[in-house]
C-alpha cells in the first residue's frame, strides 16, 4: 500500500480536500471533497515527487518533476480533473 506524504497531506489541506489510501489496486490516493470522493489518483507502479525527493534527492526529483509537468501539460490545467488533482498533490 502506497504510503502518503506529509508533502501531499500538507498540499491538500491547503487545498481543503482530504487524502487517502486508494481502493483501487492500481492507484495511490483518493480524494475527497466535503466527504465525497471525487478521483482517484496517482498510478502506483510510478513515482511521485516526494518519493523521489526522499530516494535520489532534491536535484533528481526537480528534473524529473519538470519533465512531469512537460509530459502533462495539455491536461494538467483543467481545475479538478485527475490531471490537475495529480500535479497539485503528487508534484
Amino acid at each position: 500500500m502506497y504510503k502518503i506524504t506529509k508533502y501531499t497531506r500538507d498540499k491538500a489541506r491547503k487545498l481543503n480536500l482530504d487524502v487517502k489510501p486508494s481502493k483501487l489496486k492500481s492507484k495511490k490516493i483518493d480524494v475527497y471533497k466535503n466527504g465525497v470522493k471525487i478521483a482517484s489518483i496517482g498510478a502506483k507502479g510510478y513515482k511521485d515527487y516526494p518519493t523521489y525527493i526522499k530516494e535520489k534527492g532534491l536535484k533528481y526529483a526537480n528534473k524529473r518533476r519538470k519533465l512531469y509537468k512537460i509530459r502533462h501539460n495539455k491536461t494538467r490545467g483543467k481545475k479538478w480533473s485527475n490531471s490537475w488533482l495529480s500535479d497539485n498533490l503528487l508534484w
